[in-house]
């Protein structure tokens, strides 16, 4: 009887035992479909970087530029208001969408139509600023600094791409590079080269003039251009705002930028073409610079003693690589600078002084 009595207990006790080591099972392992689907439904996604409140800060400070030649719409781009006063809104775009017209009109995003003035525009900058009845105004961008951005920080974009259909669209990308130069085709002015960023946010040729945004929602460059190649994708760029604003004042008042005059028509290095055309043999010792084809009569580069066939390889300590890069270092300098200029003669360098006392425009 004992015995059954032990027997019983026992029986008992492991039933309890099981049941207790189940539960515990089910409670502490991932061991069936239940548990799983209850942990699945505990993972919330959520996006920690929304542009939402940086975006507001500028969006309505935005506007589409339409420029037209008589009835002939001849492009558009966009432009935003960077201040106003009790009379008029300031905005800025490129000056290659307002090049050539006769009549530029902007319309907000309210929808509203208003014509602007050009009250200055720099081709080598790509700058342009226009001013709008103040009552047009919706809102003022505020103006940040590109010098504080580091490489894949967050950028963003507010621009009419392929026309006003789509005007206000929002593109988002990182800063790609800083500190880069391109070089661009100047009408009727040969090749130029400029300091841009460079930002994978997209960028189409309606994204023109156009603010390039921090995650502040400050404008930190101008869009100005996209390389457009098949095989490269993804690399917009825009004028980094402190170049832009340097000659903001004075094309607001309507002032012309002036650059130095040299006084040189130039080829690059590698122009074999041009070279035999003008019969110019250059030392095979000569690795980078720009070739000096003519020198105008009267000119700075005249007075120095410059003459064909030499090759400009640097100024004021920078390395020259092409005719572009000459005429980006030259017009970082005013008229009355004067620089140093080294060149190389029939392989043996050169160095001059050079007063650059005369400007492109009153040439």
């Amino acid at each position: 009887m004992r015995e059954k009595s032990i027997f019983a207990t026992s029986v008992i006790l492991a039933f309890f035992v099981g049941i207790i080591a189940t539960v515990a099972a089910f409670y502490y392992l991932p061991i069936s479909g239940k548990t799983i689907q209850e942990e699945v439904k505990k993972v919330t996604v959520t996006e920690s970087d929304t542009i939402m409140s940086a975006v507001d800060k500028v969006y309505d400070a935005v506007l589409y530029v339409e420029s037209y030649d008589g009835n002939k719409m001849i492009s558009t781009g966009t432009g935003f208001i960077y201040k106003k006063d009790d009379n008029f809104g300031y905005l800025i775009t490129n000056h290659h969408v307002i090049e050539g017209a006769n009549l530029v009109q902007v319309i907000n995003t309210s929808g509203e139509i208003v014509e602007a003035t050009v009250l200055g525009s720099d081709e080598y900058a790509d700058i342009a600023v226009l001013s709008v009845a103040v009552d047009s105004v919706l809102q003022v961008a505020e103006i940040g600094a590109s010098t504080d951005l580091n490489l894949g920080d967050t950028l963003f974009t507010v621009g009419s791409p392929l026309g006003k259909i789509y005007m206000g669209t929002v593109t988002k990308g990182i800063l790609s590079g800083k500190d880069r130069t391109v070089e661009v085709d100047l009408t009727n002015k040969g090749s130029f080269m400029m300091e841009v960023l460079q930002t994978d946010a997209a960028i189409n040729p309606g994204n023109s003039g156009g603010p390039l945004c921090n995650i502040n929602g400050e404008v930190i460059g101008v869009n100005s251009l996209k390389l457009v190649k098949d095989e490269i994708e993804s690399m917009g760029f825009a004028i980094p705002i402190e170049l832009a604003m340097a000659t903001v004042d004075r094309l607001e008042k309507g002032e012309e930028i002036k650059r130095p005059l040299l006084g040189v028509e130039l080829l690059d290095l590698h122009d074999y073409g041009q070279l035999n055309y003008y019969r110019i043999n250059v030392d095979k010792s000569v690795t980078h610079g720009a070739v000096i084809a003519n020198v105008s009569d009267d000119s700075p580069a005249m007075v120095a003693d410059l003459k064909q066939g030499d090759v400009i390889t640097e100024i004021e300590g920078t390395s020259i690589k092409s005719v572009a890069h000459l005429r980006f270092v030259l017009y970082k300098y005013e008229v009355g600078d004067t620089i140093k200029v080294k060149y190389n003669r029939g392989g043996k360098e050169n160095t001059k002084d050079i007063l650059l006392n005369k400007s492109l425009e009153d040439n």
